[in-house]
């Protein structure tokens, strides 16, 4: 759906965006990752038309944005990392401006509105000023406002920053929400687990270059062949241990107090027959599940150790 191509982006000699491509499929979340610098915002602002590429290109549908930016207004929902809010207007106001700016009929908005403050959960704070909204509110109402439209992707950066523990857990169940409703979401943001958690693909970013690309674990297998693998026996635990143990693609056995976690190096074939083995030794298994990576330990591993502001 969203692809670019070679893109760069020069501020005289130094280059924030370099040579940078990549491909989102509809209806992804895709996080966008990296330190303080990496491009993030930058590649975020040529995406959404509020900055030109040195050159490259980014293709919404096949059509090439970068030359013709005017398709962007239809198919883009951008919310930027600093955003400017109408404080003297009611909430309902403030929707009914952006419905205008898109020229949306009067007849339709009341509805529209309706139903964005539903998804965001403002519903009740419809006719509360602006200013009285704490942050999360806001932040949760300028994602409504940028689907007033109806895009088809949504370029979020840093949506969740600055946020309490309580108001990131309700902008990323909105997120997800949105998700499950088919749009394709961009989202950037340094609190890497929840991006593992909320994202079905990421994309790790350093000094302009895509670093790293796909879900967590394929990153991970990337990065490694082994796989690490929870099984939980429902008794038995002696004998898994010994089964496991004789199994030459197994290592680094931990034994917890009712689950066992393994290294295990092998495609996804050598797991399907794993766990066979261990049904056909009659051990009865509760779980049996490959553990998600640490994304945290990712980018540090990717982008050499440097965290500070990701």
């Amino acid at each position: 759906m969203l692809e670019v191509n070679n893109l760069v982006k020069t501020y005289g000699r130094f280059t924030a965006v370099n040579d940078l491509s990549f491909k989102i499929e509809k209806g992804t979340i895709f996080g966008f990752v990296g330190p303080n610098g990496a491009g993030k915002t930058t590649t975020m602002k040529i995406m959404a038309g509020l900055m030109r590429a040195t050159r490259g290109s980014i293709t919404i549908d096949g059509d090439d944005i970068t030359k013709n930016p005017s398709l962007l207004k239809d198919k883009i929902g951008y919310m930027p990392d600093f955003f400017g809010v109408y404080d003297n207007l009611k909430v309902s106001e403030y929707m009914d401006f952006y419905a205008g700016a898109y020229y949306i009929p009067v007849s339709e908005r009341a509805e529209l509105i309706d139903n964005l403050l539903e998804i965001v959960n403002l519903t009740e704070k419809k006719e509360f000023y602006v200013d009285s909204l704490s942050r999360g509110m806001k932040q949760r109402l300028c994602l409504a406002r940028s689907l007033i439209h109806d895009p088809e992707i949504l370029i979020l950066d840093e949506p969740a920053s600055g946020l309490d523990p309580r108001a990131r857990v309700e902008m990323k169940d909105v997120l997800k929400q949105l998700g499950s409703m088919g749009k394709t979401i961009i989202i950037s943001s340094h609190i890497l687990p929840e991006l593992a958690e909320m994202c079905t693909e990421i994309g790790i970013i350093d000094h302009g270059v895509m670093q790293a690309q796909g879900t967590v674990l394929q990153i991970m297998r990337m990065l490694s062949k082994k796989r690490i693998i929870s099984i939980k026996p429902l008794g038995k635990m002696e004998a898994l241990l010994s089964l496991l143990k004789e199994l030459p693609n197994v290592s680094n056995i931990i034994e917890n107090e009712d689950n066992i976690e393994i290294s295990f190096d092998g495609e996804d074939n050598d797991v399907a027959d794993l766990l066979t083995k261990i049904i056909k030794a009659d051990i009865p298994v509760v779980a049996f599940k490959e553990k998600d990576g640490d994304l945290e330990e990712i980018f540090m591993q990717i982008t050499g150790g440097d965290n500070k502001n990701a």
